[in-house]
């Protein structure tokens, strides 16, 4: 029985096409080609920051985040970057009874910003305000705590199985894979994604998942 649902964040949530837009602008490149090289990086199963480190070699990302900021041009996180599903489908899971919480491999700032939009949700959290990210197993664990229920009640939903669905697996959690954005669509068909206990294709589906499972 699923109690809980906890979503990950970029492109399942929201797009992510603000967010790199704005680090091709910063660093002079076409958005195309950081776009290609995002894609090129994560299919060769690197970190997709690598992008970054092509474009400019030797950059501190962190550092250049900062700057971002300081110049007034650091994230933004508008209703317009969520996916059309996103509020109707949460707000279905909690009308059927479900906790629903949003946890993805975000900067702090990220999370004040998702807030400030005011998702019905019952819990937002990042990896920046936990201090550990995504694949590792204590980010899980602190999925768990934040969904308020056993590992086995809670179904993790996202779009990189690498990243979401299989350690999600091995932390205890049921999962789910979106066929949405780059990586969802690049390993839709892969055995990683094959293994989630359910795959789907908009967030609307969930509903339907959480009865069945």
């Amino acid at each position: 029985m699923i109690r809980a649902v906890a979503f990950d964040i970029g492109e399942t949530l929201i797009s992510d096409d603000r967010g790199w837009g704005a680090w091709a602008d910063w660093l002079g490149v076409h958005r195309h080609t950081l776009s290609a090289l995002v894609g090129a990086v994560v299919a060769q199963g690197r970190d997709n920051a690598d992008a970054l480190r092509l474009v400019r070699p030797g950059i501190n990302v962190e550092a250049e985040r900062v700057a971002m900021e300081r110049a007034g041009r650091g994230e933004c996180l508008e209703e317009s970057d969520l996916y059309p599903d996103v509020r109707p489908a949460l707000a279905a899971l909690r009308r059927a009874g479900v906790r629903v919480v949003v946890a993805g491999n975000q900067t702090v700032r990220a999370g004040e910003l998702l807030r400030a939009l005011d998702l019905p949700v019952d819990a937002v959290a990042t990896s920046g305000e936990w201090g550990v990210a995504k694949p590792a197993e204590a980010f899980f664990m602190r999925i768990i705590e934040l969904a308020q229920v056993p590992a086995g009640e809670v179904l993790y939903v996202g779009d990189h199985p690498q990243n979401d669905v299989l350690p999600a697996a091995r932390a205890g959690l049921r999962t789910a894979h979106l066929r949405r954005g780059p990586l969802g669509h690049l390993w839709a068909d892969s055995e990683d994604a094959q293994a989630a206990d359910a795959r789907v294709t908009s967030l609307t589906d969930l509903v339907d998942v959480v009865h069945s499972l």
